[in-house]
């Protein structure tokens, strides 16, 4: 993540951090959220201004916002597990169709191209 700005391509190397896809988020059973971390990473990646982040469906900017400001109804909604999964899962699926499995595909095989 060289720019300050956030496009695609941020989106798509921080979810690759966390595996290929995030289909086992669901079946986390444990004390601990493993992808808490994704959420606060992707929430300050939502709040800074972009033209790819007013391109994406303006619900995701409000959470993050809501979520930075400490708005007591969106913090105990996002306090459970499930609704940021949920929400993780909405914008990984958006990002992957709107180029990111293009370019994820891209990267793996540069990376396999590398020594």
């Amino acid at each position: 993540m060289s720019r300050s700005l956030p496009e695609l391509e941020d989106y798509v190397r921080l979810f690759h951090i966390y595996g290929k896809d995030l289909g086992s988020i669901y079946k986390e059973e444990s004390e601990s959220d493993p992808y808490f971390l994704l959420f606060e990473q992707i929430v300050a990646l939502l709040l800074k201004p972009s033209s790819f982040n007013l391109s994406l469906p303006e619900q995701f900017r409000k959470v993050a916002h809501r979520y930075h400001r400490g708005d007591e109804a969106t913090l105990f909604h996002m306090g459970d597990p499930d609704n940021r999964h949920f929400m993780l899962c909405d914008l990984h699926d958006l990002i992957m169709l709107r180029g990111g499995l293009q370019l994820k595909r891209r990267m793996e095989a540069e990376s396999q191209d590398e020594p």
